[in-house]
């Protein structure tokens, strides 16, 4: 009796010290946090090149985060150190025979991206390329004899008269197209004979080589105007293989080299590059003929590979999970083979029946993990935030409701940290851009996505995949179809009521955040919706839909797969659709955030609306502007501002920690003795 006692003791105790380390998450914590990037298998098999991400100090200004190169031995499972140091390099890939990795770089202050190998045995970076324009894309001939790389063709500039003062710049029509050249010893030739090359991928024997090109070197074009070429290398011959009508993403060579499968939209109205087809090479069949192996499913299938020349492997966004299926040449249905693990990746590569990928879950951003087809288990391979485990990170869960109108409606829902059923929290809508895109199950923090920070501090952290979404397949994805802002943005309010009818939430403190599309929510949040929100954060968000198509950079992207009309065809419905429209219902505390360098959402869309709040509005309004950032925010510094401004404006509003009627203070107390050292000091724990 007194040994149990003991016992007991020793276990409440132990449970209460337990609970007393935990601490929470913050953003100080998200920018110390490292996360595995790439990762190569090697030809062989034997090893995985992979690369850590760390933070850039913020004491060393504004630039591009650190990377370090490391590879695990699929044997040993130890992990040795190639390339460390404050370093910035990209598509790391392995030499044919396995003994060399290379890489695109600017080491030594070279003033443009070149290719460098690095040997396993010496570890010492030699560069490989030395093209005056730099290398875009670049991928090793598969039997040795040279590699194939992408660059812009050169343009004669005269430099003199720029001196001067002569800087003129043409809008779209001065644009250097990308060329694919194949680079054999010291002979350079160049492979493509128009368009520019956004893709490319050589056939298992070096003879052929499948190209994605475009018209012109244009962002639109690269979303929606891609073919895939074969290029005949011995012979230098461009032919169509595939007359692809919209969207296209990635490609796999059988092993025979006789069959290639890729990922696209199935017409040029689809918003998501999320369905498989395979075509015979060389193939005759037009577009119409063309199969898909992926009719009808209900999900957005992001990367495939081959097993053999009869079997395809394809992941897939199904709903708010990550799939893998095995999908025979002359069968109508797919095996599934996982997706209930709660493991989010968009890409694998396959050796051997082993499959590895950079993988992340509801605990850890993204590390290296591997995947055996035949136990059909995952393994985690690399631990680079150890201490995550003395965190204590939110519970998340996938969750399911009926929209108005009987359509199930899915997400993830995220809960506070200190959760008791017997209250009701205030909540943050998280928002996802695109609107062709989806929350998963995994990771879902970030500066601009404020999940286990948001829960920390007391919220229900809400991110729902309206109709429109991506990973519900085709028909789910094309739902805003001439019907921006109206249905979807309903299967958000519809989502509110249900977290209210459960006991969860206080409906009257509710606010709405997101970027790009999620911030053209929010703004409608903040004004046709302003009664369900009690603040609003738009970022990068769209607020006039009229002026938008003119200032975008992706005007038939947004014409083809979601409104499928022009401005001029119907402008009451654009101007109907868009939040400046409702300013005067304005009653919601509205914080406007923008990169003023964004060419996807031009910074006026911003403007508009903050200058319409300010005119017409009823509510604390305020714009803040990023200098040198995009549509996102990369630099740290930026990110910082923006999180901790935007936790303060949710506080003051929807936790009482402000003056309704009164704007938060304009400066923000950074406390960068939180951030510590961000940089890389240890290789990652296998």
């Amino acid at each position: 009796m007194k040994r149990g006692l003991i016992m007991l003791l020793c276990i409440f105790y132990g449970a209460f010290a337990y609970c007393q380390e935990k601490r929470v998450f913050t953003i100080y914590d998200y920018l110390k946090l490292k996360t595995v990037g790439e990762a190569s298998l090697s030809p062989d098999g034997r090893q995985i090149a992979f690369t850590v991400i760390s933070r850039r100090p913020v004491e060393e200004g504004k630039g591009s985060n650190y990377k370090e190169l490391f590879v695990w031995n699929t044997k040993s499972g130890e992990i040795e150190p190639v390339l460390t140091g404050k370093l910035n390099f990209s598509s790391v890939q392995w030499r044919p025979d396995s003994r060399a990795i290379s890489c695109l770089a600017r080491f030594n202050d070279n003033p443009k991206y070149q290719i460098y190998s690095i040997p396993l045995d010496s570890k010492e970076p030699q560069q490989v390329t030395d093209i005056p324009e730099g290398i875009k894309q670049y991928s090793w001939n598969p039997n040795g004899n040279g590699l194939a790389f992408s660059s812009l063709e050169s343009r004669n500039e005269n430099t003199e008269l720029k001196k001067m003062g002569f800087d003129a710049e043409v809008y779209e029509e001065d644009i250097p197209d990308i060329n694919l050249f194949l680079m054999d010893g010291e002979n350079i030739f160049q492979l493509n004979k128009e368009g520019t090359v956004f893709d490319f991928l050589w056939s298992p024997d070096g003879q052929k080589i499948a190209a994605q090109i475009a018209p012109q070197n244009l962002v639109d074009h690269k979303y929606m105007f891609k073919k895939i070429y074969l290029i005949n290398v011995d012979e230098n011959q461009q032919t169509l293989l595939v007359d692809i009508p919209g969207k296209l993403t990635n490609m796999a060579w059988s092993p025979d080299g006789k069959n290639l499968a890729f990922v696209a939209g199935v017409d040029s109205s689809d918003p998501v590059s999320g369905s498989l087809f395979s075509v015979n090479v060389p193939n005759k069949k037009p577009w119409d003929q063309t199969r898909n192996y992926t009719l009808d499913f209900e999900g957005s299938v992001t990367d495939v590979k081959w097993v053999d020349n009869k079997t395809m492997i394809f992941s897939a966004d199904e709903s708010v999970n990550v799939t893998l299926s095995e999908i025979q040449l002359e069968e109508e249905s797919r095996t599934i083979l996982t997706g209930q693990d709660g493991i989010v990746f968009n890409r694998f590569q396959i050796f051997d029946r082993r499959i590895c990928m950079v993988a992340n879950t509801s605990l850890h951003p993204n590390e290296l993990y591997q995947f055996d087809l035949k136990k059909r288990a995952f393994k985690r391979l690399t631990v680079s935030n150890p201490w995550l485990s003395e965190v204590d990170l939110a519970r998340q869960e996938k969750v399911s409701y009926q929209a108005r109108d009987g359509m199930t409606i899915e997400g993830v829902l995220q809960y506070p940290v200190d959760f008791n059923p017997q209250q009701k929290y205030p909540m943050i809508c998280v928002i996802h851009g695109g609107p062709e895109s989806c929350i998963k199950n995994g990771w879902t923090t970030s500066y601009s996505r404020w999940g286990n920070i948001a829960a920390a501090e007391g919220y229900f952290v809400f991110m729902p995949n309206y109709r429109a979404s991506s990973g519900r397949g085709v028909a789910y994805s094309k739902m805003d179809h001439m019907d921006l802002g109206d249905e979807e943005f309903l299967d958000v309010i519809d989502g509110i009521e249900y977290l209210a009818n459960e006991g969860l939430i206080n409906k009257n403190k509710v606010g709405i955040g997101g970027g790009s599309y999620g911030g053209y929510f929010s703004a409608l949040g903040a004004t046709k919706y302003s009664e369900y929100f009690a603040a609003a954060i738009p970022f990068v968000g769209v607020t006039n839909q009229l002026s938008k198509v003119n200032l975008t950079d992706i005007p038939y992207e947004i014409y083809q797969v979601h409104w499928t009309i022009w401005p001029n065809d119907d402008p009451e419905l654009f101007y109907d659709r868009s939040p400046v429209k409702y300013s005067s219902d304005n009653k919601t505390p509205t914080l406007i955030l923008h990169g003023k360098e964004d060419t996807r959402v031009h910074p006026s869309q911003s403007l508009e609306l903050y200058r319409q709040l300010k005119l017409h509005g009823d509510a604390p309004v305020r714009l803040v502007w990023y200098p040198g950032e995009g549509h996102g925010n990369k630099n740290t510094q930026s990110q910082l501002d923006f999180n901790l401004r935007t936790m303060r404006w949710f506080n003051h509003y929807l936790k009482g920690e402000g003056e309704p009627d009164e704007l938060p203070p304009l400066d923000v107390n950074y406390q960068l003795e939180k951030l510590g050292d961000t940089t890389l000091d240890t290789k990652p724990n296998p």
